[in-house]
């Protein structure tokens, strides 16, 4: 149900992305993103190498997950920043744990050593999934973002991978 993201999906990603810029802080976007800027996101991180998936269900891209560089320093090479996102009506069934868990197999086939997540807080849901997936929580920044009126915190969780056999 995962394949390699298409420029033709921006518009189904953006509709998803969109609902979280829109109604929640699990995103510090305050606009909706148009396609054009999607696509130019999906070739960026395309382009680079690194994975970006989406995940399927009779046609329809429910979810989607990508790897971007950590940083531009080139020291920082084989660490990863994730980002996953599912469409608010299918949370809760499992998709995000084997949606984010062919994200970090297709990380580790790149040879990455760390992977990222930045969680704003609060956000049970998403600490429970990196805590499935085997991150440790390594950072928390309070009131880093504002959104909504109010001082959000961020927190950050980290996975290190083992080298491929």
């Amino acid at each position: 149900m995962t394949r390699h993201v298409r420029q033709t999906d921006a518009a189904r990603i953006c509709a998803i992305y969109n609902h979280y810029v829109e109604h929640s802080t699990i995103t510090f976007e305050e606009s909706a993103v148009p396609v054009a800027e999607m696509e130019r996101r999906i070739a960026e991180v395309t382009d680079s190498s690194l994975p970006w998936i989406v995940w399927e269900d009779h046609g329809e891209i429910i979810g989607y997950a990508y790897a971007a560089p950590w940083k531009g320093r080139c020291a920082y090479r084989y660490s990863v920043e994730s980002t996953v996102y599912l469409d608010h009506s299918h949370t809760g069934h499992g998709v995000g744990t084997l949606l984010y868990a062919a994200l970090i197999a297709a990380v580790k086939a790149r040879d990455m050593h760390a992977v990222i997540g930045g969680i704003a807080q609060p956000n049970a849901a998403s600490e429970a999934l990196h805590q499935r997936l085997g991150f440790e929580k390594v950072a928390h920044f309070p009131e880093i973002g504002y959104k909504f009126d109010r001082w959000i915190d961020v927190a950050y969780w980290q996975l290190l991978l083992e080298p491929n056999d």
